[in-house]
């Protein structure tokens, strides 16, 4: 490639998902984060209705709307940029290996914004009073009380160790079915297969993490968070298991299921058309 196409190649490597990116997770999180409200009010251990029942399922949207955009926007670009890394460097058997590497590293990057975004939002979604807070004031609360490690980023690894098992299982079979989807369609495929690709390996993953996520839940709505609560996910989750059994570790799970198979259709619908526009306006 010659010296005038390389902004071009730049451009198309980093600017287009992180444009795609942007879009797909605000478009995706505005339109399903009531059912994100009821899988956390399902989870909290004050139960369903003391944690707000059906009540302002709304609440903490503003907190997600405003950071879905860099942090999808990140994962989507470091996703894209290790998968073009890596690629070329493996026989393409191991592609899939590939995706779930590239993935993790999106991921891990993504959870610096997403973890202080969890913590504000999941704090209001279950938060029952008449005195409302922002979610800078949370956030500056939990600083005061725990410090950025135990306040900000409570749940960190947690929130990690939920989000690399998801993103391990997610994008390479959104991948696997789009090469299927191309190897029955002359190599081509549409924006609503993709979408209706992203939906199956969402739904999928989402079943398949709900224990995670839940000791991720049960960690950032802890009241306190104290050396002798020992609040690590092995832990959490056979207390869990101890109180309520199998059935227990499975708790939201129907509507985290349903969540992303509909969010996971939007998403990488959206991520794929926009970044066929993006790419298409780039390269002109």
């Amino acid at each position: 490639m010659g010296s005038l196409d390389e902004p071009k190649a730049v451009k198309l490597t980093y600017l287009a998902p992180l444009l795609a990116g942007a879009v797909a997770g605000i478009s995706v999180d505005v339109a399903l984060y009531p059912l994100d409200t009821l899988k956390t009010r399902l989870q909290s251990s004050q139960g369903f209705q003391k944690a707000g029942g059906f009540r302002g399922v709304y609440k903490g949207l503003l907190t997600v709307a405003t950071t879905s955009m860099p942090t999808t926007a990140l994962f989507f670009m470091s996703y894209e940029t290790t998968k073009k890394i890596a690629e070329p460097l493996v026989a393409p058997q191991y592609a899939p290996l590939v995706h779930s590497a590239a993935a993790c590293v999106g991921e891990v990057l993504a959870c610096v914004i997403r973890v202080p975004t969890e913590i504000a939002k999941q704090r209001k979604q279950t938060y029952v009073g008449s005195k409302k807070r922002s979610s800078i004031k949370i956030l500056i609360e939990a600083y005061k009380a725990e410090g950025l490690r135990s306040g900000v980023y409570r749940g960190f690894l947690s929130t990690v160790a939920r989000d690399l098992p998801f993103s391990f299982l997610e994008l390479p079979v959104w991948e696997y079915l789009k090469t299927q989807v191309r190897l029955h369609n002359d190599g081509q495929i549409t924006s609503f297969q993709s979408a209706c690709c992203g939906s199956l390996a969402g739904g999928f993953a989402a079943a398949a993490t709900t224990p995670l996520d839940l000791a991720k839940t049960r960690i950032m709505l802890a009241p306190e968070y104290t050396a002798t609560r020992k609040l690590r996910v092995q832990p959490v989750l056979r207390a869990i298991y101890r109180e309520s059994g199998l059935r227990g570790l499975f708790a939201g799970c129907t509507p985290r299921f349903t969540a992303f198979m509909a969010g996971g259709f939007v998403f990488f619908g959206v991520y794929d058309d926009c970044k066929r526009v993006v790419e298409g306006y780039l390269d002109r």
